[in-house]
């Protein structure tokens, strides 16, 4: 992808690349485990603790032939993040951060906007799916207003797998989020 800026933002968006490994798994950290996750309103830090993801982790999204993992820039800075990836008909997109510091600034709307074009149009995809933990009322909420609808599919969460974090909580699950991509 070459780089495109969504002028009324100031946002870049580029695919990132290996030398951005540090500063996404940092990023991501940060918007959802530990205190400084608190700044911002997409904290999981009251329902898990430990990471939320891993150098190999973020490695493996930029490296992946189905996928790319989507980097936003302000001002020379790295300040979000979103992974899409092609399976048939459809298109995940995961792995979305935003600086704690800068949520509820409105910059989450334009980029899953400007992710959703992008499958669209590099895949031709016409849908859009996702998977939040189930308790997050509050984040599904906020994907329900951009157009995403709740399936009632539920996926277990991989208990006793510290990658993904270690649960406070014995209700977790990942719920399937689907949007029809017009």
């Amino acid at each position: 992808m070459d780089t495109a800026e969504n002028a009324a933002t100031g946002l870049t968006f580029r695919d990132a690349t290996d030398a951005d490994v540090d500063e996404l798994v940092a990023l991501i950290e940060s918007a959802y485990r530990g205190d400084d996750s608190r700044t911002g309103w997409t904290t999981e830090a009251d329902i898990l603790e430990g990471q939320r993801t891993d150098p190999e982790g973020v490695l493996a999204v930029i490296k992946s032939d189905d996928g790319r993992l989507l980097t936003v820039e302000r001002e020379g800075g790295i300040v979000a993040c979103c992974q899409l990836e092609h399976r048939g008909d459809h298109a995940y997109f995961g792995m979305f951060a935003v600086s704690p510091r800068l949520q509820g600034e409105g910059l989450g709307k334009v980029i899953i906007a400007e992710a959703e074009a992008l499958a669209r149009a590099t895949w031709g995809v016409t849908e859009m799916h996702m998977t939040v933990i189930s308790v997050r009322d509050d984040l599904i909420a906020w994907y329900e207003r951009r157009g995403y609808r709740r399936t009632g599919r539920m996926t277990p969460f991989p208990y006793g797998d510290e990658r993904f974090g270690i649960p406070q909580r014995e209700d977790l699950a990942f719920e399937l989020l689907v949007k029809e991509l017009g």
